[in-house]
């Protein structure tokens, strides 16, 4: 698959975000993901104890949307140990 080009990623990728923190760390990234041909993966976990979702979990989830819309695979995890204790925190 060929992914697009490292700044029309990280222009799609800046979009709705006050500052990526280390940008250049992700843009280097994102090269050396070009150059091997292979997907970055981006996780992002869910804590269930709760039973809404509600307008801020968009942002976060429309993020992970762009990754997999610029060719790289995105996990969301759910985490099932703390829906059944709570969180700890």
């Amino acid at each position: 698959m060929a992914f697009p080009p490292v700044d029309e990623q990280m222009t799609v990728l800046r979009r709705g975000v006050e500052e990526i923190v280390p940008e250049e760390d992700l843009a280097e990234k994102i090269r050396a993901s070009r150059e091997t041909e292979t997907p970055l993966t981006v996780k992002l976990g869910c804590d269930p104890s709760r039973p809404d979702l509600h307008l801020g979990h968009t942002v976060v989830l429309r993020k992970l949307r762009q990754f997999q819309d610029l060719g790289h695979r995105a996990v969301l995890i759910v985490g099932d140990f703390t829906g059944m204790i709570g969180d700890p925190s």
